[in-house]
């Protein structure tokens, strides 16, 4: 969430929209999908799409991914689909620069 100014706050929460590949033959954090929620970081998974399995494989991953702990990533939306939005606690700017490398490929 950006202030008018189109800062981000310092701390508080950021909502993440991610795309789960789960079953992947290799676990990867990269990428970019246009989904239901925009863009979306691609996270793929070992864990097969059984009760889950991926959805929790894939917020382990996210909480890694953006150096915060696995508590502070809740998964917010999409419990049974391959998209999904996490809500992540932390640094917001700190959390915003690393998504947009992961995702996007550049910290601009």
């Amino acid at each position: 969430m950006r202030s008018s100014s189109g800062q981000l706050p310092e701390s508080g929460p950021v909502t993440v929209a991610v795309r789960v590949k789960p079953g992947a033959t290799r676990a990867r954090v990269g990428g970019r999908f246009d989904g239901p929620y925009g863009p979306a970081l691609v996270i793929s998974v070992n864990a097969p799409a059984v009760d889950g399995r991926a959805t929790e494989a894939a917020r382990r991953a996210l909480a890694e991914a953006l150096d915060v702990r696995p508590r502070a990533v809740e998964l917010r939306a999409g419990a049974a689909s391959r998209d999904k939005l996490f809500q992540v606690d932390g640094l917001a700017s700190a959390i915003d620069v690393r998504l947009r490398r992961l995702r996007d490929g550049s910290a601009d």
